[in-house]
């Protein structure tokens, strides 16, 4: 299993690589294994240190059984043991939860990551419950919970994780949802034994909280900006830390994207393509009616992110040219 310790940095949220044809309804095989491969090989090379798949991002809700196993297998094959990665199995019910995580584990998968089923409105005592019986049943793979109040429907107090965190395989936590009060207290409880991936905007200042690292799916647009921003957190040097989340929030409280509706159809997938740094691939059905708004809106975000990568992917590469010791 993997341990807290190794559980840090830029954890990618990868999206679930779509061929072309993918928007039919009637599609059966939709994962361009090719261009998971390519862009899973470089985003380790360039950074990356952490792998989640499957999540929201990564379409965990519109992949057939067969093309989630698909998935599993080409990721597994691309990452080759060289970062930690989890697989994504969160499921309308715990059942199906199940069948994926064993599947997971058949193929060789260390770890699984897995939010709260959700169908119905979950309860803090059945979450507690998921938990616990999940780390009974797969105590040789590492879970990543999934935290995610808006689509999972459930805020996970700060005191439920009291339990939460005995289950001594459950390592680490994406999250986005506390505020630095709320995450001071969690980190009172889990601390030592579950690493928190907070959002790519919280890493500074919540790094001096006890945060392990930060998630993102902006990455997958090219991971320069983050990686500078990780190098400088982690070196404690926070003026520059706090330079570059101006740069990457675009000089916008909440982000550059702040104040503006987002609608649920997926326009930004289409538009992180263009960046340029992967092919993602088309939405899947029911998304792909996309309105010329949410596409410009988010084309505008993926071409700020291309100027963010022309700025640090140098500075990057100088820092990793210095010799240890020399500033």
């Amino acid at each position: 299993m993997y341990t807290p310790d190794e559980l840090h940095g830029l954890n990618a949220m990868m999206p679930a690589f779509a061929k072309a044809g993918a928007t039919s309804l009637t599609a059966v095989d939709t994962v361009d294994v090719d261009n998971l491969a390519d862009a899973v090989d470089r985003i380790i090379t360039d950074g990356a240190d952490v792998i989640s798949t499957t999540g929201s991002y990564g379409e965990v809700y519109s992949l057939l059984w067969e093309e989630f196993q698909t998935l599993v297998k080409a990721t597994l094959d691309a990452v080759n043991k060289r970062v930690p990665v989890f697989f994504g199995v969160t499921s309308q019910n715990g059942r199906e939860a199940v069948k994926k995580a064993r599947f997971v584990r058949e193929v060789g998968g260390e770890g699984i990551f897995v939010g709260v089923p959700h169908y119905y409105l979950p309860t803090v005592d059945n979450a507690v419950a998921f938990y616990r019986e999940l780390s009974e049943l797969f105590p040789d793979l590492s879970i990543q919970v999934y935290h995610n109040p808006t689509l999972h429907r459930i805020h996970i107090p700060v005191e439920a994780f009291e339990a939460i965190s005995q289950n001594r395989n459950i390592m680490s936590m994406k999250d986005s949802h506390r505020s630095v009060l709320e995450f001071m207290a969690l980190q009172k409880l889990v601390k030592g034994k579950i690493s928190i991936f907070v959002n790519q905007l919280q890493y500074y200042p919540y790094v001096m909280w006890g945060a392990k690292g930060f998630w993102s799916t902006s990455a997958w647009m090219g991971p320069w900006p983050l990686v500078y921003y990780r190098d400088a957190v982690d070196a404690g040097d926070y003026a520059t830390a706090q330079e570059v989340l101006l740069d990457i929030a675009g000089g916008r409280p909440g982000g550059a994207d702040a104040g503006e509706a987002v609608p649920q159809d997926n326009a930004r997938k289409l538009a992180a393509s263009h960046a340029g740094y992967c092919n993602q691939g088309p939405n899947r059905s029911p998304y792909v009616v996309v309105t010329p708004e949410s596409m410009q809106r988010a084309s505008r975000s993926a071409e700020r992110w291309k100027d963010l990568c022309v700025k640090y992917r140098p500075l990057v590469a100088a820092r990793r040219r210095v010799p240890a010791g020399v500033s």
